[in-house]
């Protein structure tokens, strides 16, 4: 079974491994509840969507009607930037997933400088998301974002406004870079300091795809495929206590992540990792 741990100060136990519904964007009504079948069969309790996934949120509402409400943690995302613009899409939001409320609404990939100024601003998206809170359409506000600069971009975040969740890349290859496995680490240690949750995305990237990007897979890079690597990449991340694994936004994949969570494993050594790297010639997804 997938182990359980708090999801920050939240209260809610989650499975460490969240259901990526990013996988949703593009898929049909019946891969959609195949999807489920897997979410159900593994005891997923955590959902993770956005605004920007396509028909995700569309997908994940029939869900919430047939299993409960309270079956899931529901967690989603706002991409926009300004007070208004946020406003709407939250409740957008709710309207597709077919709820009064989430547990999780994230500011949706908060990285560039630009738009973090915008976003924290007193006419900015954190007001709608506050503004959420506390008219009881969330319950927790969290940050998310990619890239070279999203750990310090995070811990800025975290200095402004007590964010009770955070989302970043974290993978062996990324990790070989001095700088950002040195923010990660800074990172994990103030969200541990202050109960913030810690979750991970791009755990199964092999490498940034070396071509055009090809309809199959639907990740945005290219990813491990084969069992055995997923394995170690799975059991890479959750060989590190308190950090949540999000599934890939593949549905092809999903069977292949959540069985390497379910049966779990000792951290793989630092030989196991490299001669996956050599094998599978890895590289990190942000140079």
């Amino acid at each position: 079974m997938i182990p359980s741990a708090p999801f920050g100060s939240t209260g809610h136990p989650s499975r460490r491994t969240i259901f990526g519904a990013a996988a949703l964007g593009k898929v049909t009504d019946a891969e959609a509840d195949r999807s489920l079948e897997l979410v159900l069969r593994y005891d997923l309790n955590h959902l993770d969507t956005a605004a920007s996934y396509g028909d995700s949120e569309l997908h994940i509402a029939p869900w919430l009607a047939r299993e409960g409400r309270e079956r899931f943690f529901l967690a989603t995302k706002t991409g926009k930037r300004t007070y208004p613009e946020a406003r709407d899409e939250i409740r957008l939001s709710l309207r597709r997933l077919g709820v009064d409320h989430v547990d999780l609404i994230q500011l949706h990939n908060l990285v560039d400088q630009s738009e973090w100024d915008i976003a924290m601003s007193k006419d900015g998206a954190l007001r709608a998301a506050v503004e959420a809170r506390d008219a009881g359409l969330a319950r927790f506000i969290g940050v998310t974002g990619h890239g070279l600069e999203v750990a310090r971009r995070h811990r800025e975040s975290l200095e402004r406004f007590p964010f009770d969740s955070v989302l970043f890349p974290y993978n062996f290859t990324q990790l070989q870079g001095e700088a950002y496995a040195q923010d990660v680490e800074a990172l994990i240690a103030l969200c541990q300091k202050r109960s913030v949750a810690i979750q991970t995305i791009k755990a199964i990237t092999l490498a940034p795809w070396p071509g055009d990007r090809p309809a199959r897979p639907t990740t945005w890079y290219e990813p491990l495929t084969e069992q055995r690597d997923i394995d170690v990449a799975v059991r890479f991340v959750l060989a590190h206590p308190g950090i949540f694994l999000n599934t890939a936004s593949d549905i092809d994949l999903l069977a292949k992540i959540l069985d390497a969570a379910d049966r779990g494993g000792p951290a793989p050594s630092d030989d196991e990792m490299e001669d996956l790297v050599r094998r599978r010639e890895m590289a990190p997804l942000f140079a």
